[in-house]
């Protein structure tokens, strides 16, 4: 009633350490609530890939695991044919594959649904919000089973199908990638190829497409001829669009992606943070070299992207080539420690400093942004890394940081934390991108 009031009144104090605004009850915090997780998702959801051998399932796979994790969406894949190799130590040849092979269906019966059992712990009780069941999945039958099971778990079902008629991009992918499984060891690649060729042709007569009219009910995307031509259907939540926005912008062209911080700027060499400050002598005299190194690649097409501050813009300059500016690609905000040194952060806000060492990732500077905050600006970048060709950033430390995070594959933990071979470190894994700088 107006006026009363409440017998148990719930008070909202500040979390000094997470810096969240959180429920206390009898003076103390509801701890069950502030280990919760930001879920992007209603319910978890999982990705199912269709399609027949060397189609590209596991190349997709990997590439949303990557994607999701970094969007913050905890991911994780799981790939049948890992299972099948666990269970038989040793591959002979594609008999074991033949729809006839009685053993064979059996273990791969065993391993899918071993697979299958590992997907309900991540979702149901590692608290996973998405999990990728990387496997061939080419009949109705395996798909309606693999539905029941969402279904009896709560699971919402997204299906991706790679679909590819072109015999020299099956080639290219068989002897690009299959010749490299460890089912292929100590076999030559004539025989090799030769033997993948008649695992697919054991798939061949049974597999069932996803189609328009009989599945028209399900959730799916369905990539044709590596991405000329897309169908897609039932696309229910937030995350089911994102992933189709992904897979649409993802290509398998090789190319060269360049990082290059700017050179040192006058607020660099003082030490401060942040900032819109020119390059310094030093700073110049890094661009002229930079550009004469450029030059010396003979690029093909290069495209040259920089944030909107003079540090990147003033760098690229000496490249004389067109540029394109970024706004999205601007330095982190450190709001009111703008133009501070790290010891003037420590004097003036050490509460702050000292919550910035505890959780790097999640902490928002005053007025400012995280890491987190700058992940989630930097989207649109990935997503248009992704579709381009030979593509060279002038970008800054921080989002440097983030970038790298997603080509290296790191986690958030890993890849803003002090450890050796993290991102928050001195070094960076360099070798693993095509080019950097």
């Amino acid at each position: 009633m107006e006026g009363r009031t409440p017998s148990n009144p719930r008070e909202l104090t500040q979390n000094p350490l997470k810096k969240i605004w959180m429920p206390y009850k009898n003076g103390l915090p509801e701890t069950h609530i502030s280990q919760r997780k930001v879920c992007m998702t209603n319910c978890p959801t999982l990705i199912v890939t269709v399609g027949l051998p060397a189609r590209g399932k596991t190349y997709i796979s990997k590439k949303l695991t990557r994607y999701l994790n970094w969007i913050g969406v905890p991911t994780r894949e799981f790939n049948v044919g890992q299972y099948r190799r666990k269970c038989v130590k040793i591959y002979k040849s594609f008999e074991f594959f033949r729809p006839d092979n009685e053993e064979g269906l059996k273990i791969r019966r065993q391993c899918a649904s071993a697979a299958l059992n590992d997907v309900r712990q991540y979702l149901a009780e590692d608290r996973g919000q998405v999990a990728v069941f990387d496997a061939t999945n080419t009949t109705r039958e395996r798909r309606e089973t693999i539905i029941k099971f969402a279904e009896q778990n709560g699971f919402k079902v997204f299906f991706v199908e790679s679909v590819c008629e072109d015999p020299d991009v099956i080639q290219e992918n068989i002897v690009q990638v299959k010749l490299g499984s460890p089912d292929y060891t100590n076999t030559n690649t004539e025989e090799a190829v030769e033997d993948f060729m008649m695992r697919i042709k054991c798939y061949e007569n049974s597999y069932e497409t996803l189609d328009e009219v009989l599945d028209r009910d399900l959730s799916y995307i369905k990539i044709m001829d590596v991405g000329q031509r897309y169908l897609v259907n039932r696309v229910l939540d937030h995350i089911q669009s994102r992933i189709v926005y992904y897979l649409m912008n993802i290509h398998i062209t090789p190319r060269s992606i360049y990082l290059c911080r700017h050179g040192e700027s006058e607020l660099n060499a003082r030490g401060r943070i942040g900032g819109d400050s020119g390059l310094t002598a030093r700073g110049k005299e890094f661009a002229q070299k930079l550009g004469q190194f450029i030059q010396a690649q003979g690029i093909r097409d290069l495209k040259v992207w920089t944030s909107q501050m003079k540090r990147t813009i003033q760098t690229a300059e000496a490249l004389g080539v067109p540029y394109e500016q970024w706004k999205v690609l601007n330095e982190i905000d450190a709001g009111v420690c703008e133009e501070l040194t790290y010891e003037e952060i420590q004097e003036h806000y050490p509460l702050e400093f000292a919550l910035r060492d505890q959780d790097k990732y999640r902490y928002r500077y005053p007025k400012g942004e995280s890491y987190e905050d700058l992940v989630q600006r930097l989207e649109p970048v990935i997503m248009e890394l992704e579709r381009q060709e030979n593509v060279l950033v002038f970008c800054h430390q921080a989002v440097m940081r983030c970038l790298l995070a997603y080509f290296l594959d790191k986690t958030a933990g890993q890849a803003f934390s002090r450890t050796p071979g993290s991102l928050g470190g001195a070094t960076v894994e360099q070798g693993s991108l095509n080019r950097e700088l």
